[in-house]
């Protein structure tokens, strides 16, 4: 995966010898990518974000609340701590991660995205997500509770 210039309308891109795609493309919905940088906060031993993630390409996608037709296995963000570090550098719930620190999140166990977010040795979690637009939610809630 080739990270492309920062921009928080930019997107990336899948790289290998056969194709370079962008991701925003390969998604169903208008969608806002943004990068998101968090300075974890040092409690006793421990380093902590403020957030909790749920999803991963080992869990039953059908639970995902955040996954619109029930077949994503995307890692997304299902929890955020009132005035964490999170929560201070603006991930919201909803958000799903495509990258932490330039590794990328779209094809990972659950296991392996705590991991990579938790490493002891980092201070600092750069995260690429991408977020639905305002204007898609407000559609989608329309859809599910029409006027009567």
């Amino acid at each position: 995966m080739t990270p492309l210039p920062s921009s928080p309308h930019l997107c990336f891109s899948f790289h290998s010898p056969v194709f370079l795609v962008p991701a925003c493309l390969l998604l169903k919905m208008p969608v806002h990518c943004q990068r998101i940088e968090i300075q974890k906060l040092q409690q006793g031993d421990n380093l902590i974000l403020g957030f909790s993630i749920g999803g991963g390409i080992d869990q039953d996608p059908g639970q995902n609340p955040f996954s619109e037709d029930k077949t994503d296995k995307g890692i997304y963000v299902t929890r955020i701590t009132p005035g964490g570090p999170a929560d201070v550098a603006g991930l919201m719930m909803g958000d799903k991660i495509m990258q932490v620190n330039g590794w990328d999140m779209t094809m990972v166990t659950h296991d392996r995205a705590r991991k990579r977010l938790t490493k002891k040795n980092e201070g600092v979690v750069r995260l690429l997500v991408t977020r639905k637009s305002l204007e898609e939610v407000v559609k989608q809630s329309m859809n599910k509770y029409p006027r009567q």
